[in-house]
């Protein structure tokens, strides 16, 4: 083990980790189990679709809950936790059951503590919400509570109190340590460019779902990966980037850097650019958030400058990649039209792993969403519920333009 040092070291620091058999959960309880004087793991959220794998992360963290979002896998995650304890005749952790018992662990902890927010989906936004009550401090994975919710979520949080899970973002906020917020010009987040970087619309007709999870870059989960070749996750990173560092969309670009080794940049009033750099590694944007302010030593590789390099930076197609133009109106709109844009993505993206949708479809059925007149429009005084209503009427109508023909 690392010795983190006496101002590193919170051996009475509390953690949950919510989805943590995703890739950011995953590699969330990695860092932890190298770094164990960084926080203590007392619960872990899961869907539930993956119990071997939540047993082997019982049998490693001892949690004292585990709560399973999803009620038809609760029996067998029971039963694979049980089997791998009995050999050690270990007590098994507390079992609830529900989204709502993955709301009540994310509000479970208090000041000093941390829930890592690492689940897929606006699902996500209410255990957002619930942390930032609770006092704890959010290290937030789950990008669409700020896409679909941000006016909430930003309202209901303490200066400081919840941090990024993004190698983007993270990247904007270490180049920003020190810069007053009249100091920055414009924020450039950097972008791989997916698996169809440099072809056309009409080279990409015919896409196969393989073909969009084969990331050139990053390992990641299903949405999130076909989300990285659509350039939507780029899109909703535009608007994230907004809720945290309060600029404007306008204020925000995108450059697609193929190399994934400067992870996004900030550009001054005086005309000089910050840029963080590192080998694209997730653990440097996870460990960040849960020490911070302190580094982890040895988290990840460094960059080696004594070998030759070159790092090539390129505009967006945005002819061919419509999502984040899409997105900058939708942000501009206000009113919930993010969130809209957000649950018409989820279920495009499941309409095209199902063979009912085209890959364009995926974006081309946001669009048709966003200019539903009978979209509603979300009052911010009505808190999550406005939101979720705008989000069910958009599933909905995503729905049913699948099932008429829409980007068949």
């Amino acid at each position: 083990m690392t010795d983190l040092g006496p101002a590193a070291r919170a051996r009475d620091r509390r953690v949950v980790v919510l989805g943590s058999t995703g890739s950011i959960g995953t590699q969330t309880l990695d860092v932890l189990e190298r770094y164990p004087d960084v926080a203590t793991l007392t619960g872990l959220a899961v869907s539930g679709s993956r119990p071997e794998l939540v047993a082997r992360q019982v049998l490693a963290h001892r949690p004292e809950v585990v709560a399973v979002s999803d009620p038809e896998h609760a029996e067998a995650v029971a039963a694979a936790i049980r089997t791998a304890l009995a050999p050690e005749h270990r007590e098994a952790p507390a079992l609830r059951v529900g989204e709502e018992a993955v709301v009540e662990l994310a509000g479970s902890l208090g000041p000093g503590d941390v829930v890592v927010n690492a689940v897929t989906g606006s699902i996500g936004l209410a255990p957002t919400l619930a942390v930032l009550a609770s006092g704890a401090r959010l290290a937030l994975a789950n990008k669409e509570s700020l896409v679909a919710g941000g006016a909430l979520v930003t309202r209901a949080a303490a200066p400081g109190q919840f941090l990024p899970v993004d190698s983007e973002h993270t990247a904007i906020a270490q180049a920003l340590a020190g810069v007053r917020p009249d100091q920055v010009a414009r924020l450039v987040v950097t972008a791989s460019g997916g698996p169809f970087r440099g072809r056309t619309r009409a080279e990409l007709g015919d896409v196969t779902p393989e073909q969009a999870l084969a990331h050139p870059t990053w390992q990641m989960g299903r949405v999130i990966t076909t989300n990285s070749a659509t350039l939507v996750n780029k899109a909703l990173e535009v608007i994230e980037a907004c809720w945290l560092f309060g600029l404007p969309e306008d204020r925000v670009d995108v450059v697609v850097h193929p190399q994934s080794i400067v992870h996004s940049m900030a550009t001054l009033v005086d005309g000089s650019t910050i840029a963080q750099a590192s080998p694209p590694d997730m653990r440097h944007a996870i460990g960040w958030a849960l020490a911070h302010p302190e580094k982890l030593p040895g988290l990840a590789r460094p960059l080696d400058f004594t070998r030759p390099a070159t790092w090539t930076f390129e505009p967006v197609d945005e002819g061919t990649f419509g999502a984040i133009a899409l997105a900058r109106a939708a942000h501009r709109r206000g009113g919930g039209a993010m969130a809209a844009y957000n649950a018409a993505n989820e279920e495009a993206v499941d309409a095209f792993f199902a063979g009912r949708l085209t890959f364009w479809g995926i974006v081309d059925l946001i669009g048709c969403v966003l200019e539903d007149p009978a979209l509603p429009h979300a009052d911010p005084a009505g808190g999550l519920a406005a939101i979720l209503a705008v989000e069910e009427h958009a599933r909905r109508r995503a729905r049913e333009l699948v099932a008429a023909g829409e980007g068949a």
